[in-house]
């Protein structure tokens, strides 16, 4: 991924929490020579070395998943538009945004594997409803019917790359600037991008 300098985010802890927090991203592989993207919710492993996820049988992406072949999964945060008429100077307009890539070698998994990577799934989004879902609570034959369903696979991590494009290469005038402009907006996004800058200042 194309990443200046600028905004590059070298603080692999703070990557991979990003990940935790964004887990629903897009699974990018290739199917009978062609690219093919699942958008599908991936795990990361208590260590950080191992995404984790499934697809349904009926998408052919588990194809894929022989040989140990390379794939990407891309996971985004908020974004926003940065107008040219917040800077105190003649400038383009642009787009601040999060964006994270993970490059690895993915496998299949099934049987207990499969069950312990939708349980941890499961734990993981249910914990915040307030009747939680468990796999114990479900039957052993429902649980059954939706594991002969789904192809899970492990990704074992060669590396991530993180783009953190907050207007750092801009000077502490116009990034106040922006953030004053964003947190203006009714839009979720905006906000979420101003709070994001006012942790990373500008580096000039």
């Amino acid at each position: 991924m194309y990443t200046p300098n600028h905004f590059k985010q070298p603080d692999e802890a703070v990557t991979k929490s990003f990940i935790r927090e964004n887990g629903f991203g897009t699974l990018i592989s290739q199917v009978e020579g062609s690219l093919w993207a699942s958008h599908i919710p991936m795990q990361l492993s208590a260590d950080g070395s191992i995404l984790s996820g499934h697809v349904s049988r009926g998408n052919k992406s588990w194809k894929s998943f022989e040989n140990a072949n390379e794939v990407l999964a891309i996971f985004q945060g908020p974004h926003t538009y940065i107008s040219s008429s917040w800077y105190d100077h003649q400038n383009v307009p642009t787009w601040n945004y999060i964006a994270v890539h993970v490059y690895g070698s993915i496998r299949t998994i099934e049987g207990e594997e499969l069950y312990q990577s939708l349980k941890d799934l499961l734990d993981t989004y249910e914990a915040h409803v307030e009747h939680p879902v468990t796999m114990e609570s479900l039957s052993d034959e429902y649980v059954n019917q939706n594991l002969r369903a789904l192809v899970g696979f492990q990704i074992e991590i060669s590396r991530m790359e993180a783009s953190y494009k907050l207007s750092q290469n801009r000077d502490a005038k116009n990034h106040q600037s922006i953030i004053k402009h964003l947190e203006q907006s009714n839009d979720a996004n905006a906000h979420a991008i101003a709070n994001e800058m006012k942790k990373h200042h500008p580096k000039n």
